[in-house]
């Protein structure tokens, strides 16, 4: 399995979380607190590729200015996968969807979990 996720920052403040949600017209993952306002897309291997760092872009550019307004910046912002596999851990990332990344200035983390059985 697959965990994409979308990290955001929101110095634990309950209307900041809120308003996230309604920028990003998108339902966040249920969790306690409002530290961090999270989407996340669950995906197996057997599914149609999810191409995550393009749409969590798609999502994030055109709301850039307004995140700042609620003073939330790039560096606030994290897209993370949780990689669960059985054989081997392996990825493959195009030049352009790495340079959109880059040129975002957000942070791309990748974490690779052995599947227990």
């Amino acid at each position: 399995m697959k965990f994409h996720n979308l990290y955001i920052h929101t110095n634990s403040s309950s209307e900041i979380y809120q308003k996230i949600t309604d920028l990003l017209a998108v339902k966040p993952k249920e969790e306690e607190g409002f530290d961090i306002w999270t989407y996340q897309v669950v995906t197996d291997d057997e599914d149609v590729y999810f191409d995550y760092v393009n749409d969590f872009l798609d999502l994030l550019e055109p709301n850039f200015e307004k995140l700042k307004d609620l003073n939330i910046y790039q560096e606030d912002i994290t897209i993370w996968l949780f990689y669960e596999y059985e054989e081997q851990c392996s990825m493959s990332f195009n030049s352009q969807e790495m340079k959109r990344l880059g040129e975002s200035g957000i942070r791309f983390n990748i974490d690779c979990i052995r599947k227990r059985n």
